[in-house]
């Protein structure tokens, strides 16, 4: 009995301390997992990012994290925080920051939640589409799919076969992700100048002597050349609405130029408002026939409520300031060529 109670005595002993064991064994491990999950990357230098691309497995983005320098922790334990977070399962697209300090978990998380890496790509009021296509072309890292496409098959592209792609994108900054394309950033550029024009249209002022919203995305354009000061956009769409209602020709030089194309050497000749196109708003009635730019919001609505009053006229200052001098009648309209034409030479030379 007594050697029995011996025996009793140490499987007890036996079975304390092989629970102590595994509970220090479990400690430290989890001590060793918490440590891991929190503890910040090394191997990260700033500006570097990690993708997750279209059928990655967890294992496939572990492998191309390691491959960007990072070795802390075991497979197992990024296996077993990712399952603990959700994130094996609920990997989404795209690219995700590396940031010098982030941690296991931070970088989990937003694999997870979708906080994907995202850029912007600025189309500016008064492109024309050859300036917006060489942008876009050197956007990075949008990919490029519609370098060899003519303007014709672009719109194709876009569901707009046979519309001219001159001012049908709206200019505002938009953001994408690696893996947009250019055709995609377009696409939403178009669906956003055809609301913000539908918009303009069923707001417009009465009586204007526009037939339809293309008129008014064309009149916008121009307006858009013409002055880059924000509270001169509608006064100046007063004057050309007042001119179409009148039948006096626009007269505006930005449509000239955008006629002359790639014979626009930076200056406008006397022979050059002669020069009939299809453009010329000197040689011809009337608006011409497509939008001459890209025009914002701001441009549309100049173009849809201008401002009231009875000027016909306008002319820059002269003084590089881009403002303009706005008169009622021919006279004072000749004055201030004139009072133009002094201060240009007094600052630039003759």
């Amino acid at each position: 009995m007594a050697r029995s109670g011996s025996l009793w005595r140490g499987l007890r002993l036996l079975f304390v301390l092989s629970a102590l064991f595994a509970g220090a064994a479990a400690f430290f491990l989890y001590d060793r997992y918490t440590g891991f999950a929190d503890a910040p990357l090394s191997g990260i230098e700033a500006g570097e990012a990690l993708r997750v691309e279209r059928g990655d497995s967890f294992r496939r983005v572990l492998a191309r994290l390691r491959e960007a320098g990072v070795r802390d922790g075991h497979d197992l334990e990024w296996q077993a925080l990712a399952r603990q977070l959700g994130a094996d399962a609920r990997m989404q697209v795209g690219e995700y920051a590396l940031e010098p300090g982030m941690t296991p978990r931070t970088l989990l998380q937003r694999m997870r939640d979708g906080r994907v890496l995202s850029y912007r790509f600025t189309i500016v009021e008064g492109w024309n589409i050859r300036e917006l296509r060489a942008a876009l072309a050197k956007a990075t890292p949008l990919e490029q799919t519609i370098g060899d496409l003519d303007d014709a098959a672009l719109m194709e592209k876009l569901d707009r076969a046979g519309v001219h792609p001159e001012g049908r994108f709206l200019p505002e900054t938009y953001v994408y992700t690696r893996g947009d394309t250019d055709l995609d950033l377009l696409r939403r550029a178009n669906q956003a100048l055809e609301r913000a024009l539908q918009a303009a249209w069923e707001a417009r002022a009465p009586g204007l002597p526009l037939e339809d919203a293309e008129q008014a995305l064309v009149l916008a354009s121009i307006i858009e050349k013409e002055t880059g000061i924000a509270e001169e956009r509608a006064r100046i769409g007063g004057v050309f609405v007042r001119r179409l209602q009148r039948g006096m020709r626009l007269q505006t030089d930005p449509t000239v130029i955008y006629g002359l194309g790639s014979r626009y050497d930076g200056n406008i000749r006397r022979a050059d408002l002669l020069a009939d196109t299809p453009y010329n708003t000197y040689t011809r009635d009337g608006l011409p026939p497509t939008p001459i730019a890209m025009a914002g919001a701001a441009a549309l609505q100049a173009a849809t409520r201008p401002a009231d009053g009875d000027e016909l006229y306008f002319v820059a200052v002269g003084d590089g300031s881009g403002r303009h001098v706005f008169s009622r009648t021919l006279d004072e309209h000749n004055a201030a060529v004139r009072e133009y034409v002094r201060r240009y030479r007094a600052q630039f030379g003759p």
